[in-house]
Order: C-alpha cells, then sequence, then structure tokens
C-alpha cells in the first residue's frame, strides 16, 4: 500500500505539472524544518561535523601522546619521557595511515550510492568509523602498528561517506541551489574541524588523550541514531515533504532526475576533459587541505611556540574563517547564476582560480612572516579563501553529470585522497629538526601545486551537461516515466 501511494504521489505531481506554479518560497525562509532539503542539508552538515571530527582529532592527540612528561622516578630523580617515543617519521605514517584505507573504497562508496542511494551507506560509513574511534586508546597502547591499521580501517568505512554526498545531492538539490545546499553541507568540515581541535586539546589537558577519541566516536555515534530517524533517502520517500516542495524538487531537476538503474558511460567519464579537470583540482586542494589539517598544529608548537592548549584554539581560527566564506560563497554562486550575471562554467572558473591563487599567496606569506599574530592571519585568509572552491569544483561533479555524480566524486576523491598519504609522509621527511626553513619548504610546495591546478582547472573546466551524460539522463527519465505511467494504470484498476 506504501509503495502504491508513493507512487500515485510521483504520478500526481507529473500530471498537475502544467496546472500549478511550483516556486522554492513554499515556507518562509526562516521555516527550515519545513523545507526538507534544508534538513536533509543540515542533517548532512553535521555529518561532516563528525567526519572531519574524527580525523582531525588525532593530530591533536598525537602531540599530547609525543609529548615528554615530568616524571618522578622511585630514586627521587626527574626524568622527562614520552608515553609514546615516535619520531617525525613514524608520526607521518600514523597521520597518513587512515588514508590508504580511504582511498580504496572512494569509487566503491560512489557505485553503492548510485545504486541503492546515499542515506544508508552515508549514516553507516560514519557509524563504524565513530565505533572504531572510540577502541582507538586501547588499540594505541598495544602497539603502534595496531593502531595504524585500525586508522586504516576507519579510512575504509569514511571512504564510501564523501561520494554519497552528490547522490544525495542528485535527488534533492534543485540545480540553482546546489551552491547553496551543498556549502551548508560542506562547511561541516570545517566547523567539525573548528569544534574538534581546541575541544581535543581541552580534553587531553584535563581528561586525558584518550577522552579525545572517546568523545568525538561517541558523537558521531549519537548523530547516526538522528540520521536513520529523520531524513529519508530521497524526496518520494519522505513522508514529511510537503506536495509543492516534492514538484518544485522534480520540476526542477527535470531530465536529471536521477534513476539508479541507470549504467555509467565508463570510457565517456574517462576520457572527458572537464571530469579531469575535476580531478585536478581536487587532488590540489587536497593537497593543501591535507598538509595543513595533519601538520599545523605541529608547527604552531615548533615554529610560533604555542602551547598544547593553545595550539587547538589557534589551529581552529583558519577553518572557523572558510566555514564562514563557504556559506557565502555558496549563496553568492547561486545569486550569479539565477541573475544571469554569470553562467555555470564562469561561476565554476572563477571561483576555483581565485580561491587557489589566493591559497598559494598567503601560505607563503605564513611560512616566512613567521610571526605568532602575523603568521596565523595568513593561515587564516589562506584557508578561508579556500571556502570559494566548494562553488567551483566542488559541485562542478552534478553540473556535467548530475546522474553520475556520486560515481564522478568517487573518481576524483580516490586520486585526491593520495595527498592525504604522501603530503605527512613528505612533511615528515622534510621537517626533521624542525626549523623555520623546512617548514618554508612545505608551504612552497603546496603553493606551487595550487598555481598549477589552477591553470589546469581555468583552461579545461566546464559547467554544462556533458553530452554523454545528456543523452544517459534523457533515455533513463523517459524509461522512468513509461514505468510511472504503467504502475498508475495498475494502480487504477486495482
Amino acid at each position: 500500500m506504501i509503495n502504491m501511494l508513493q507512487k500515485s504521489k510521483i504520478y500526481n505531481v507529473s500530471s498537475n505539472k502544467s496546472s500549478d506554479t511550483v516556486t522554492s518560497q513554499s515556507w518562509p525562509i526562516w521555516m527550515i524544518w519545513k523545507r526538507r532539503r534544508y534538513v536533509v542539508a543540515i542533517l548532512t552538515f553535521f555529518g561532516f561535523f563528525n567526519i572531519y571530527a574524527l580525523r582531525a582529532n588525532l593530530s591533536i592527540a598525537i602531540v599530547a601522546m609525543t609529548a615528554k612528561t615530568e616524571v618522578v622516578q622511585e630514586n627521587g630523580t626527574v626524568a622527562f619521557i614520552r608515553e609514546f617515543d615516535w619520531d617525525s617519521k613514524v608520526q607521518g605514517y600514523v597521520l597518513s595511515s587512515f588514508f590508504y584505507g580511504y582511498i580504496v573504497t572512494q569509487l566503491v562508496g560512489g557505485w553503492m550510492a548510485a545504486k541503492f542511494g546515499g542515506k544508508h551507506v552515508f549514516g553507516i560509513g560514519i557509524a563504524v568509523t565513530g565505533a572504531l574511534t572510540v577502541v582507538s586508546p586501547f588499540v594505541a597502547k598495544q602497539s603502534v602498528s595496531l593502531l595504524i591499521a585500525v586508522r586504516i580501517l576507519e579510512g575504509l568505512f569514511e571512504g564510501v561517506t564523501y561520494p554519497c554526498v552528490h547522490a544525495i545531492w542528485a535527488e534533492w538539490a534543485p540545480p540553482l541551489e546546489r551552491s547553496r545546499l551543498a556549502a551548508i553541507a560542506f562547511s561541516g568540515c570545517y566547523v567539525g574541524t573548528v569544534v574538534a581541535m581546541p575541544l581535543s586539546a581541552l580534553l587531553a589537558d584535563t581528561l586525558g588523550w584518550e577522552s579525545i577519541f572517546y568523545v568525538t566516536g561517541g558523537i558521531a555515534l549519537l548523530w547516526f541514531v538522528c540520521w536513520c530517524i529523520i531524513i529519508a533517502d530521497s524526496p518520494t520517500l519522505d513522508s514529511r515533504i510537503s506536495d509543492s516542495e516534492l514538484r518544485y524538487i522534480q520540476e526542477s531537476l527535470g531530465e536529471q532526475q536521477v534513476n539508479r538503474t541507470a549504467k555509467h558511460p565508463w570510457r565517456s567519464i574517462i576520457t572527458s576533459v572537464p571530469v579531469w579537470a575535476i580531478v585536478v583540482a581536487h587532488f590540489t586542494e587536497n593537497w593543501g587541505f591535507y598538509t595543513l589539517l595533519t601538520q599545523l598544529p605541529t608547527f604552531m608548537k615548533d615554529t610560533l611556540n604555542f602551547e598544547l592548549s593553545s595550539t587547538g584554539i589557534v589551529a581552529a581560527v583558519p577553518y572557523l574563517v572558510v566555514s564562514i566564506t563557504t556559506q557565502v560563497a555558496g549563496h553568492l554562486a547561486d545569486w550569479l547564476q539565477e541573475k544571469k550575471i554569470l553562467n555555470t562554467t564562469q561561476v565554476r572558473k572563477i571561483f576555483n582560480c581565485v580561491a587557489y591563487i589566493g591559497q598559494a599567496v598567503f601560505l607563503l606569506l605564513a611560512g616566512y612572516l613567521l610571526s605568532p599574530i602575523g603568521s596565523t592571519i595568513c593561515l587564516s585568509f589562506a584557508v578561508g579563501i579556500g571556502g570559494l572552491q566548494a562553488s567551483g569544483f566542488g559541485v562542478n561533479h552534478l553540473d556535467i553529470a548530475p546522474q553520475h555524480a556520486s560515481v564522478l566524486l568517487g573518481i576524483s576523491n580516490t586520486v585526491a585522497t593520495i595527498p592525504g598519504i604522501v603530503s605527512p609522509i613528505v612533511s615528515g621527511y622534510i621537517v626533521t629538526t624542525p626549523t623555520a626553513s623546512e617548514w618554508q619548504i612545505v608551504f612552497i610546495i603546496s603553493s606551487c601545486i595550487y598555481v598549477c591546478g589552477a591553470i589546469f582547472y581555468g583552461v579545461f573546466a566546464s559547467g554544462e551537461l556533458q553530452p554523454w551524460a545528456k543523452q544517459y539522463n534523457a533515455s533513463d527519465n523517459s524509461t522512468t516515466e513509461r514505468q510511472s505511467n504503467d504502475e498508475h494504470s495498475v494502480h487504477i484498476s486495482d
């Protein structure tokens, strides 16, 4: 009965298309809970909050785990020892181990989300990662190898989550709201980092480094319960969505509506230049982002002489800035398209290239100023201006092939996970003393990669629906319409 009602609901929306005027303002803008696509965006925001809190926690915890502490021995002598005697190279492997698993399941996650929907894959991925985080203190005390193994497992389960988001937006996001809805969700990455860093430092100082893993893992498990209860897999399966909002979403998507039985044109995807522009841009952004995410607390402690408690707070400032700029960029990008000031291709290229060039400049300044205030300001600008890329390549997958967006994101994030593996190890081999000149080399490498990424994306990116994607969408949509009509006929005869 429920299935028949859902099918009838889909048919009625389609049949009333010509007689109803559907707008996005069925409810006042402040009544977020009445606009289900924004409820999805907010819960996805908290999902990303947990994803990045679960990543950032170790970058703070490892500072406390390897710090020298004063110990009074039985004979009365004072010794300074470290609970975990890991050198910079071992720490680099520990910090990067998460991404060994993360890189494996990107494409798998994109395919699963396209086939089965994003809700369950996204939720289970975060829940298992949270559970593994809770047991991390016990594992770390056994051996560093076992900790690395658990971090690899966390990466395997969290690897499916990022591609799921575009499967969710392919169902829920009208084209002219993609930037703002994606901005709400993606800003959870930065807010999660903002909260996790100072909270982790506070927990380490007051309750011990173990509490960092208990708290962040527990919050992720609590979010999973809320996600399962509140969120539906698609608008047509949401019992709380209004008819007007459902009509608005479906009519806005038009031929871009998702058909989960669609086959992916792999040859066209792999040979598409706009796809490779996204892949290069994604790699570029993640090199700089993961370098700072894993190394910023250590840089501030070693070079700027911040104490651990201050390190967590100050290291979080740049991510507070980017959480704001991401929101502003999302609304501005949609507004520029709605007012026809810029087309989609121009918006994506301008936002992305400004972000990368700006990040390159401010990273270099931060590396050479080397003053607590000056470097913090420059790092805040460097990370903050990166928020523009969420409205650049961040949603570009949905522009060029919405039906296949989760798979495209799986491909681009597979390549973009390489920096998560390589950059902490490279930093560990470069910064051994540590000295300011060593850190400057780390920042120069990131800046050069940003400039190269900006050039490639600026030349080859596109915001237009690709011919190979349009062909598949059109045929899939006509098939869906025939199936809906057949199902309606059966429903009437019953």
